[in-house]
């Protein structure tokens, strides 16, 4: 018999005692610059057809731990898009370096 467990992802932290997780705060914090910047990006792509929210998520699910937390909310959301407008060839790999 085996053990059919999941291992969970690398985005998938609840309740993980080794991040001390504290109490959500509920007050809604605007995103800087930069986070509207890349919002307006996703929007625009998604208006266009170009990406949809779920390759999104996959995205950043699939950014590798290290990576993952070393990055900011935000800057998983650019990392996924740019990773996906490359698998998809709407832009070189070469351009985005």
């Amino acid at each position: 018999m085996s053990d059919d467990t999941p291992i969970p992802a690398t985005h998938d932290i609840g309740g993980l005692a080794r991040f001390h997780c504290t109490p959500v705060e509920h007050d809604e914090v605007p995103p800087d610059g930069f986070g509207r910047k890349v919002d307006a990006l996703r929007q625009v792509l998604a208006q266009k057809g170009l990406m949809t929210v779920d390759e999104l998520r996959r995205g950043i699910e699939s950014i590798p731990e290290p990576e993952y937390f070393a990055l900011g909310y935000y800057e998983r959301w650019l990392r996924s898009i740019t990773a996906l407008m490359i698998e998809k060839g709407h832009v070189q790999k070469d351009v985005m370096e």
